[in-house]
């Protein structure tokens, strides 16, 4: 083999394996799926970073996504109480602060509202960040997933977000909390034999 021809051969390795490392535009497939969801309902897996919208008969289209970070996530039953293509995004900080729709918005091209609740499962720009617990408690997808599911899914239809699969299905509407994970407590501090403070003159 020729060095020129071995370096185009390994230059063509390299640019295959940068490809498998890049996060994929879309990632959603059919499975299998056996829980007791109905129809046409989305079920989001917190420990999997998977939503699931279910087909009936044991199937489902199941597409990664990003969930609340630490602080933000959340389990419960909601429905989709609306839809949108290419949602405006105002900062919260700064309600003066308003991006256009468009796939650079935060809240991509497609946005999908659940209940009275502030959050949404929406599109990204930020495609690094699906299959991580990163948001402020919306779910996050990439944006031609989000445009799959958006034509999908109807208005009023239910949306569970369980921690895992042994959850029992949430059956109470409007029922979501916040589920922060448990704050890891300090230890005290050992006192050495030298450590001591005044208080009536005795020592500790």
């Amino acid at each position: 083999m020729s060095l020129m021809r071995l370096i185009f051969s390994l230059a063509a390795a390299v640019c295959v394996l940068i490809a498998a490392g890049q996060p994929a535009e879309a990632a959603r497939r059919l499975v299998s799926f056996n829980l007791n969801y109905p129809m046409g309902a989305i079920v989001i897996i917190n420990s999997e970073r998977k939503l699931y919208y279910v087909l009936g008969n044991g199937r489902a289209i199941q597409y990664p996504v990003s969930i609340g970070n630490q602080e933000e996530i959340w389990t419960g039953m909601e429905v989709v109480t609306e839809k949108k293509e290419n949602p405006k995004w105002t900062d919260p900080e700064n309600p003066d602060n308003v991006v256009q729709g468009g796939p650079h918005n935060p809240l991509g091209v497609r946005a999908i509202y659940l209940g009275w609740t502030l959050w949404r499962i929406h599109g990204t720009p930020q495609s690094w960040s699906i299959g991580r617990a990163v948001s402020n408690g919306c779910i996050r997808m990439y944006n031609k997933d989000v445009v799959d599911l958006y034509d999908r899914v109807h208005v009023g239809a239910p949306v569970y977000v369980i921690k895992s699969r042994y959850q029992p299905k949430p059956t109470a509407h409007g029922g979501a909390k916040l589920n922060p994970a448990p704050k890891v407590a300090k230890k005290p501090r050992r006192r050495t034999q030298g450590s001591w403070r005044r208080t009536s003159g005795r020592r500790w």
